[in-house]
């Protein structure tokens, strides 16, 4: 079980969490992708899946929602579009935990949880109740955002979680035109911090109008028949992260 983590919101947590789960499913492994961000639950649209899931009368186990080969589940699927969550600590975490083991995933090789930004109630929650192997933390390259990474990481050091290593979002832009690579937020700032944190720098993700796109469309940008350096670099961190299980 895998949690992909970011101190601070709009990083693109979501986005890539989403892609990485469909990539390791179309390596051949059976994925599952939990939804943690109850506020703000992204993962249906970026799937384009909005089924709502069933849940067992008997056993009153939730049957999670299959899209593009993984098996999810996320707020999102339980609410009418638009309806806001106003709940308090509490009511999280019993939500967390519902998702967690009340879930019938059936066998799978990975579970990524997708957690909502901060170190929250949630985070907590996740840390205490699942055997989580490893935390993969997204920032992008500016100062504000890499002081954000510091507090996570912190954070799971402090529940003895394993980091994997970070992964910068959004480290550059290269230009159609002239092939020209801006780096927009800053260069440099994210490996620095990694290696002040002691631990490992995984890759940069360019942005890339494409996984945008495809997410705004509800299908990953790991799924287009055009793979762009967006999605090339998703693919290899999928890759890393087969490797780096393997290894422990």
């Amino acid at each position: 079980m895998i949690a992909i983590s970011s101190g601070k919101g709009g990083v693109g947590k979501s986005t890539i969490s989403a892609n990485i789960a469909v990539a390791l499913a179309n390596m051949g492994l059976k994925i599952g992708l939990v939804d943690t961000d109850i506020y703000g639950p992204n993962i249906p649209g970026i799937l384009g899946s909005h089924d709502r899931p069933i849940a067992n009368p008997e056993t009153g186990q939730i049957n999670p929602v299959e899209a593009h080969g993984i098996k999810f589940i996320s707020m999102g699927l339980l609410l009418e579009e638009g309806t806001p969550i106003i709940w308090r600590g509490p009511m999280l975490a019993k939500m967390v935990h519902q998702f967690i083991a009340n879930v019938k995933w059936g066998e799978l090789d990975i579970l990524i949880a997708d957690l909502p930004p901060g170190t929250g109630d949630v985070q907590l929650t996740l840390t205490q109740s699942a055997p989580l192997t490893s935390a993969l933390i997204l920032t992008t390259p500016s100062a504000i955002a890499l002081e954000d990474v510091r507090r996570g990481v912190e954070m799971f050091r402090q529940a003895e979680v394993p980091i994997f290593g970070l992964v910068e979002n959004m480290s550059s832009f290269q230009c159609d035109a002239c092939d020209h690579n801006e780096y927009l937020f800053g260069h440099g700032q994210s490996e620095s911090t990694a290696k002040e944190l002691g631990i490992p720098f995984l890759c940069g993700i360019p942005i890339d109008i494409k996984l945008r796109e495809c997410a705004d469309e509800g299908q990953p940008a790991v799924n287009n028949k055009t793979i762009t350096a967006g999605s090339r670099a998703i693919i290899n961190l999928a890759k890393d992260v087969t490797a780096h299980l393997e290894k422990n």
